[in-house]
């Protein structure tokens, strides 16, 4: 998400022309960084910083950035490493050298193993600030899902259900219904069905039974 905030006139702003300078000087920057401990690629911080840093100097404009909003949970890997998941939301301001001025406010999501997932946030929301608001390219454009860790599934839903719940099932199948379950899901007894199994098939029920409602109404 970003959004542009009104400019604020000073004479003639030289706004307009710094960010419009910067746009010109600035190269492509590509995923050429590589995190090795999860194999995939991106784009660094420190690539970002090394092809804005010439075109800022040299068209007088620079950033000054502010947190409106930050969170973080714990979370655990695909392979139950603790992860630490940081969100942050930030206002950049980018100034020329009259005090004219454009803002910019982003969401930047980071997680990591230590303690440098609130770092990877702000990073993140400063890469895609810039990113937006000087349109620089990018080689490619793919940002594909295998760019992040990938978290684990919560540990209860993927536990089996209680008797309440077979319980409940056994109450709402038919036979016919209860045989469709058990093959559908490759099991033999209700009660090997996990919590995030019985979500879905009580959420399908649910479902059936509004739309057999509104055919006999």
């Amino acid at each position: 998400m970003i959004e542009v905030e009104k400019i604020e006139e000073v004479g003639t702003p030289k706004i307009y022309s710094a960010i419009c300078g910067v746009m010109k000087d600035v190269g492509a920057v590509g995923k050429d960084s590589e995190n090795t401990f999860d194999k995939y690629k991106f784009r660094g911080i420190d690539a970002v910083m090394n092809a804005l840093y010439p075109a800022m100097v040299k068209n007088g404009l620079f950033v000054v950035p502010e947190v409106l909003e930050q969170s973080r949970e714990d979370r655990l890997s695909k392979k139950g490493d603790p992860l630490i998941y940081s969100v942050s939301k930030v206002k950049y301001t980018f100034y020329a050298e009259d005090g004219s001025h454009v803002s910019a406010v982003v969401i930047g999501e980071g997680m990591d193993r230590g303690d440098k997932s609130m770092n990877k946030a702000m990073s993140a929301a400063f890469k895609y600030a810039c990113f937006q608001t000087f349109c620089i390219p990018t080689d490619e454009m793919k940002d594909s899902e295998k760019d992040s860790p990938e978290v684990a599934r919560d540990p209860k839903m993927m536990e089996t259900i209680s008797e309440k719940d077979v319980a409940i099932l056994n109450n709402m199948l038919t036979d016919e219904q209860a045989e469709w379950v058990l093959n559908t899901m490759h099991i033999s007894d209700l009660s090997q069905l996990t919590n995030e199994q019985f979500g879905k098939l009580m959420h399908t029920l649910q479902e059936r039974q509004k739309n057999g409602s509104k055919r006999t109404a």
